[in-house]
């Protein structure tokens, strides 16, 4: 069930998605002023000093990535336009993990019960991690006022560009391609 938490983070959704539509946001809600793939010197650098439980209920350090490009999603199951991005990223981890890539998967509202039956019907192939009742992490992130709000981060550990809402697939793949 959704908690209140995520029914205000839905409304900002729907508000974003507005804006969107009306042009503001083509490519999804980017923020960053560069070209794709290219990350701002000045970039806010990545809080990493986060432990988070997988499925399995092992301890995974966030910090533990550091070194490659990571695509950070902040997801839940109920998440429609998450529905659709999990299969890109599920592609691009195939795609570029071979290269320094890995896609992060922080569940923002389900319990490890709902997360298995939907990594295993997705066939999501990269760490999906429990983030239900971490608001300490959405803050060091945020704000995460909806989902999904993915982020790109460099080698570095610079956040180089954040969406908020649904991302073209493209714009995902220029942008992890740029930092390769």
């Amino acid at each position: 069930m959704m908690s209140k938490r995520w029914f205000v983070a839905s409304i900002a959704a729907v508000g974003l998605a507005a804006v969107a539509i009306s042009g503001a946001g083509r490519g999804g809600w980017l923020q960053s002023g560069r070209a794709a793939g290219v990350c701002d010197p000045n970039a806010k650098p990545a809080n990493f000093d986060f432990t988070l439980k997988d499925l399995s209920g092992n301890d995974v350090r966030l910090s533990s990535f550091k070194g490659k490009v990571i695509l950070l999603d902040f997801w839940a199951t109920w998440c429609g336009p998450c529905k659709l991005e999990i299969p890109w990223f599920v592609e691009f981890q195939q795609k570029f993990q071979n290269r320094g890539f890995t896609v992060v998967g922080i569940s923002s509202d389900d319990t490890p019960d709902q997360l298995r039956p939907f990594v295993a019907e997705y066939k999501m192939n990269y760490p999906v991690l429990q983030g239900l009742g971490r608001d300490d992490v959405h803050d060091a992130f945020g704000p995460v006022w909806g989902l999904p709000t993915t982020l790109i981060i460099g080698r570095d550990g610079r956040i180089c560009s954040k969406h908020m809402g649904l991302a073209p697939k493209g714009q995902f793949e220029k942008e992890i391609l740029g930092l390769l």
